[in-house]
């Protein structure tokens, strides 16, 4: 907000001017799973209900459209967040010795 102050014959008259500022969305990206032929079911579902806080059904629902289909969105995310969850995702998969794949892409 910009100030001025003027005096006009003995009296002090304020101007402001207000500057309104619009803030964009960030931009958001899907965290992708992939299907492969070693990673269990269960584990795909423990990791969406751990590492995506899905339900127990919700959980079961995704990991069998990853399994039907090949590919499955697991959640949308701000760049930095979705890039998390990836990086926790593939930690977890080779910490138990998973081949499993987890990518980001943009939202269209």
């Amino acid at each position: 907000m910009a100030r001025s102050t003027k005096e006009e014959g003995g009296v002090a008259t304020d101007t402001r001017t207000k500057t309104e500022k619009k803030v964009a969305r960030p931009r958001l990206y899907k965290v992708i799973l992939h299907n492969d032929n070693y990673t269990t079911m269960e584990f795909v579902v423990a990791l969406l209900e751990h590492v995506f806080h899905h339900s127990e059904a919700s959980a079961q629902a995704i990991m069998l459209h990853i399994h039907r289909s090949g590919i499955g969105i697991a959640g949308v995310f701000t760049y930095e967040i979705a890039e998390t969850k990836v990086a926790q995702v593939m930690e977890l998969a080779q910490k138990a010795e998973f081949p499993l794949q987890c990518t980001l892409e943009p939202e269209e």
